[in-house]
């Protein structure tokens, strides 16, 4: 999927977790993809439920320069005490989240108090004819791929205990960028 991250997903990564500080955590990092985007002077931790991502992630060491650590844990029930980061950053993750609301509450629990959470979400399309579209394909999608391709992101993080700061969305609605603070 990096031709995907080339393509699509670089410019609104880039931007976004560029403004990550201090101690870093990466919810369901995958391949550390945004890794790469972090500044140089954060200590990056990753954290996947698939082992397979993590080792993929492993792999790439040739960009894992900062003394990266990469654990296996699961986002609903994350492994590390209250306030342990000042950044947690996540991103086009809590589609594949069986209970997002958990995995946000748990980066809040996670987070420093004067910290921030970033996340980069996909959702359904503000273009009536796309959003449509995904409405009847959700289902399939789910059953293929295990995400929840039309779900409203800035709901999910509304629902949560955590607080919106800003957002912003970009390509035809479907990408939203949203900075969130702990309760």
């Amino acid at each position: 999927m990096e031709w995907l991250n080339r393509l699509v997903t670089r410019r609104y990564r880039q931007p976004h977790f560029q403004q990550a500080r201090g101690r870093v955590l990466d919810v369901a990092c995958g391949t550390a993809t945004n890794a790469r985007y972090v500044p140089d002077a954060t200590e990056y931790v990753g954290i996947d439920v698939s082992v397979d991502m993590l080792e993929q992630a492993a792999a790439n060491v040739d960009w894992l320069t900062r003394g990266e650590t990469l654990r296996e844990m699961d986002a609903q029930n994350l492994d590390f005490e209250d306030d342990s980061f000042d950044t947690v950053i996540s991103s086009l993750s809590t589609c594949t989240f069986p209970d997002p609301v958990a995995a946000l509450s748990e980066m809040g629990r996670v987070c420093a108090p004067d910290g921030q959470i970033l996340l980069l979400e996909h959702g359904r399309s503000s273009v009536g004819s796309i959003a449509r579209f995904q409405d009847w394909r959700a289902d399939a999608h789910f059953e293929k791929h295990s995400c929840r391709w039309n779900q409203e992101p800035l709901d999910v993080v509304v629902e949560s205990p955590l607080t919106v700061v800003e957002s912003s969305s970009a390509l035809l609605g479907i990408i939203t960028a949203i900075e969130a603070r702990p309760e």
